[in-house]
């Protein structure tokens, strides 16, 4: 019989690099700029991609994926990486990142609806418990409290914003991708057409705004290796490894997303902030559940 464990552990480190792209994705963003931070950042990670994954072979890809895989994959990383980099604080950065973990909730709502998912009652108290923690998180110290959430996202709306559509939009990649992908994985190829469009952006911006030091390069590479070698690492875990340990493992990464953030970021978190991450990751597993029960 295959030993799945070397791949399974392969894939759990992708769990930590993902649970650390916040924090990174904000130090990078402050020294370097929203924009050409994130270039160079999807520049460096399409390396370490071509590296751990491989070259792209086009012709092996169907065209569907390519065309709606590129589209949805490019905008939601362009949603990840903005929201953060034009976030006012490092606690707003941490709060719009957990905004953007609403995704594993949608993705299995959307794969009910769209991919005839089988599913039973608890995808109803899992998608309302994630819907209530990111009110909690997003209330502050107060925890659920509608006139503090609105003041918190009316003070900016733009990153916010940015961070509740990337969760809509990777869930309709993996909605559509499972149906389309044909078993292939695009990311690499997905990566280079990110960095080529933010280079645009950055271009038409009128650049500048970077500078480079010591410091920034450390913070760029470490944010570029997180973000490419996770995904390397999650597809030998797939591939190879133990899918459900690895399913299960995912839901977490709002948790550990907010604690390696509060660390690298240096931003004290509340009592409220962390019930409501909870929360989010609870009503994820429920949502998870309402799918496996047979």
């Amino acid at each position: 019989m295959k030993d799945r464990s070397k791949p399974t552990l392969t894939g759990l480190t992708a769990v930590l690099l993902w649970s650390a792209v916040v924090g990174l994705i904000r130090k990078v963003s402050v020294h370097l700029g929203p924009t050409g931070g994130a270039a160079l950042m999807y520049s460096v990670a399409s390396v370490f991609l071509l590296l751990s994954v491989g070259h792209v072979r086009l012709r092996e890809f169907p065209r569907r994926y390519l065309a709606w895989g590129s589209l949805l994959f490019v905008t939601y990383e362009l949603c990840l990486s903005l929201s953060i980099g034009y976030a006012d604080t490092a606690r707003q950065a941490i709060e719009v990142g957990m905004v953007n973990y609403l995704w594993p909730t949608f993705t299995i709502v959307a794969s009910i609806l769209f991919n005839r998912q089988k599913a039973n009652v608890l995808i109803v108290p899992g998608f309302a418990l994630s819907i209530v923690g990111i009110c909690r998180v997003l209330g502050g110290a107060q925890g659920v409290d509608l006139a503090g959430m609105l003041r918190n996202v009316q003070a900016n709306p733009l990153s916010y914003g940015l961070a509740f559509a990337g969760a809509v939009i990777w869930a309709a990649y993996c909605t559509v991708t499972a149906r389309i992908a044909g078993g292939k994985n695009g990311v690499t190829l997905f990566f280079i057409l990110v960095s080529v469009t933010l280079w645009t952006k950055y271009l038409l911006e009128g650049g500048g705004g970077m500078a480079l030091s010591v410091e920034a390069i450390v913070w760029l590479l470490l944010a570029a290796a997180a973000m490419g070698f996770g995904y390397g690492a999650w597809n030998v875990g797939i591939l190879h490894g133990n899918v459900t340990v690895l399913a299960g493992a995912s839901y977490f990464i709002p948790v550990l997303s907010a604690a390696l953030s509060s660390l690298l970021l240096r931003a004290p978190l509340s009592l409220a902030f962390w019930q409501g991450a909870a929360m989010v990751c609870g009503g994820a597993i429920l949502c998870w559940l309402a799918t496996r029960a047979r």
